[in-house]
């Protein structure tokens, strides 16, 4: 295990670790005016959300870790207390880059980087015609957390109007996550995008309650096929199959009817279950995966 403490490597090499371990990040593209009226334009990956009633964003512009200035967004949000949040897509994830070029003050990243500003009904910065979601913000706070390269500058925006392109919504209205094709960010000049094989479910424990880990027979846990996301899966049921579904199981599943009439040793066919179980749970049948893993 390599151990580093945050004063052990130069400061910009630090910050890279740091972006590459802690990813990926959402984006906000923020669109922010200064007290002149000119636009600036610039993704921030120091983001997430902190609410939803109210609905609070935070998003950092840090210090430069090259010289310990600060950036035009925040003099803006300093100087205005508004802000657009634009949510960024594979579809125009090169643009954004374009726009997080170290442009001069008053000069238009909207220009720059080919995107259509469009006006806000509630605030001033313009919103982001190309992004398919857009949060009209007040700046309700602004939190410095230090004074050298690399500190964080909290801002912390209350959102007063969401704005939704219907090209990404369901056919009962709601945001589809796979048309959404959101971007994320990493280290370096790496990205992620969170479309297609990348996206997976995780069904979250809600009102019933998973048995546990520490519930599961030690055969089982101490599996060396079943893997730990496997375990997790088995582990998060309410309550195990009853022996009458197991038998039935038994003769209507032909992999594990198989499995059960070849002459293995006791080794060989508690192999071939969890097999047959890892299978099982890598398409999403975790009932179907308990019913093998009880036959043994």
């Amino acid at each position: 295990m390599k151990t580093i403490g945050p004063k052990d490597l130069p400061l910009a090499e630090f910050h890279n670790a740091l972006l590459t371990a802690i990813a990926p990040r959402p984006i906000c593209f923020a669109s922010t005016i200064d007290a002149a009226g000119n636009p600036n334009l610039s993704p921030f990956s120091f983001f997430n959300i902190f609410g939803s009633n109210p609905t609070r964003f935070i998003f950092s512009p840090a210090r430069r870790v090259r010289d310990n200035t600060i950036k035009h967004t925040l003099e803006n949000v300093m100087e205005t207390r508004e802000v657009v949040i634009n949510v960024v897509n594979y579809a125009m994830v090169q643009q954004m880059s374009l726009a997080s070029c170290e442009y001069p003050k008053n000069v238009d990243e909207f220009t720059k980087a080919g995107f259509t500003p469009i006006a806000s009904e509630k605030v001033k910065p313009f919103r982001v015609k190309e992004s398919p979601v857009q949060f009209e913000c007040k700046v309700v706070d602004i939190i410095e957390t230090g004074k050298e390269g690399g500190a964080g500058n909290l801002v912390i925006a209350e959102m007063v109007l969401m704005h939704i392109h219907p090209s990404v919504l369901t056919a009962d209205g709601k945001l589809d996550q796979h048309k959404l094709d959101l971007v994320g960010r990493l280290g370096s000049d790496w990205y992620v995008r969170a479309s297609g094989n990348a996206l997976f479910e995780v069904p979250k424990p809600a009102k019933n309650l998973g048995i546990g880990f520490d519930q599961l027979p030690e055969s089982i846990k101490y599996s060396k096929i079943l893997s730990g996301n496997n375990l997790g899966m088995l582990a998060n049921v309410e309550q195990l199959p009853d022996a009458d579904t197991i038998a039935i199981f038994q003769h209507m599943n032909k992999e594990l009817y198989a499995i059960l009439n070849r002459d293995l040793d006791k080794v060989d066919k508690q192999n071939a279950l969890h097999q047959l179980a890892s299978k099982l749970l890598n398409e999403g049948k975790v009932v179907d995966a308990w019913k093998v893993l009880l036959s043994q």
